[in-house]
């Protein structure tokens, strides 16, 4: 449909994508390392990508819509099995196909999505209308190595837009805290994908 003359670097770039769910790119970075004329190029193929509904680019939260668009994104597919069956990686991250679940439940509902990124990370911020609405975060085991990371960037979404309540998703934990004057649910994911 779009008489691409270079289909083995598109194949290349989408192996790449598929094997790196869930982790930031930059343009420029990918042109790079692929050997692109342009950032221009880049941006047309990864956008042929996502016409075809086989993979979604995330951009950073920010009020200006110039930032969004030369900030990082982050990159999902649009089935966890397209994932496993060509990834380049050799172990199975689980924390990375639940997020990239997460992120497929979110868009099936036409969400208005993005990552937010301050000092810290959080994986998911909801803006319906004019504000964002909720935050999420999104991790297979909650535990004393990501803890302070995975709470603190949640923490600090919630602070940014004001909210009194975010979600931290995982496979199997249930758990209620408050920290900071926020409530923080944890809960599995699959009870979540269930209720919404």
């Amino acid at each position: 449909m779009h008489k691409i003359r270079n289909v083995k670097q598109l194949n290349e770039l989408t192996l790449f994508l598929i094997s790196n769910v869930s982790n930031k790119f930059s343009y420029n970075n990918i042109r790079k390392m692929f050997n692109f004329g342009s950032t221009n190029s880049v941006s047309k193929f990864i956008s042929f990508l996502e016409e075809s509904y086989l993979l979604f680019s995330l951009s950073k939260f920010d009020y200006s819509l110039k930032k969004q668009i030369v900030n990082p994104k982050k990159i999902y597919a649009v089935d966890n099995g397209l994932i496993t069956h060509n990834s380049k990686t050799f172990s199975d991250d689980l924390g990375k196909l639940l997020e990239n679940a997460v992120f497929i439940s979110l868009k099936s509902k036409q969400k208005e999505l993005f990552y937010f990124n301050d000092t810290k990370e959080c994986d998911f911020v909801v803006r319906t209308s004019l504000r964002i609405e909720k935050a999420y975060q999104v991790c297979y085991i909650l535990d004393d190595f990501n803890k302070e990371r995975e709470i603190g960037g949640l923490i600090e979404a919630l602070k940014k837009f004001n909210l009194k309540e975010g979600i931290i998703l995982t496979m199997n934990q249930h758990d209620v805290l408050k920290i900071e004057g926020k409530k923080i649910l944890i809960m599995p994911t699959w009870k979540w994908m269930l209720k919404n």
